[in-house]
């Protein structure tokens, strides 16, 4: 789950227009690959033109985006074009990096200690897509309190933030990665998350869900969306009838299994 991390006015709309993805002050991204930059994931794959790194002159090339806060506190635009090779983190064996890579398996779960003797529980995925490895700390993962109207057990929360599968009454399953334009894969086409933020809740509706890893759904049976997600709409629709000035937070867009 991602909450809105930037605003828009931070965007580096000088380097979006450099490389096309915005002119004359206006953006020309789509909803979706919008709301994937400023909830802090990537966008899906997209062509970008006129593009300079180390005296070298890129015309086009496919890469997907995403943004960072830099040093000074201003928002930095991220670059992740196509690799012809992955390069596999120091803390993963051979072993390790192939079952990724082949997508044997979604994702790995890897301690890493620093110098000082610091541990951090790290998240590795794989990016089919640019052929990048991409490690999320497990401490910085957001989780929601609530999914579909039903809160989460402590033991839910955990399977969530390691990238496992999360399972409700309702049969909605769904599951955390970085990997994914939304950040989350269901069995259902749609939920609502939420999270308990200063004493109250904040929704993200996510609609057009891509399936859970190497799991195909019957689309009849993931578009059949339980009372308890009818009821979080519900809610979601009140709290923007009653604080017309927040805006909800969604994520739509056509989903696919992948």
């Amino acid at each position: 789950m991602n909450l809105i991390s930037y605003n828009e006015k931070q965007l580096p709309m000088r380097d979006l227009e450099t490389i096309g993805l915005a002119a004359g002050g206006q953006l020309l991204l789509n909803v979706d690959d919008l709301k994937a930059l400023l909830s802090g994931r990537r966008t899906a794959l997209l062509e970008l033109h006129n593009l300079e790194a180390e005296n070298i002159k890129i015309k086009s090339l496919n890469a997907k985006i995403s943004l960072t806060e830099g040093k000074d506190g201003k928002v930095d635009l991220l670059i992740h074009p196509v690799y012809r090779k992955a390069a596999t983190p120091n803390f993963l064996d051979d072993f390790e990096s192939e079952q990724l890579q082949k997508g044997e398996v979604a994702n790995l779960l890897k301690t890493t200690v620093d110098d000082k003797g610091n541990k951090t529980e790290r998240l590795v995925e794989f990016d089919a897509d640019t052929r990048e490895f991409i490690v999320s700390d497990t401490e910085k993962i957001l989780v929601p309190d609530m999914v579909n109207n039903e809160f989460l057990t402590p033991a839910q929360k955990e399977r969530y933030r390691k990238g496992q599968e999360v399972e409700l009454a309702d049969q909605t399953r769904f599951a955390y990665t970085a990997a994914d334009l939304h950040g989350i894969r269901s069995n259902k086409i749609a939920l609502v998350a939420s999270i308990l933020i200063d004493g109250g809740l904040s929704y993200m509706l996510y609609k057009g869900l891509n399936a859970l890893f190497n799991k195909p759904r019957d689309e009849k049976e993931a578009e059949r969306l339980s009372a308890g997600y009818r009821n979080a709409v519900a809610d979601l629709e009140d709290q923007v009838r009653r604080f017309p000035e927040q805006t909800p937070r969604s994520n739509t867009r056509n989903g696919s299994s992948r």
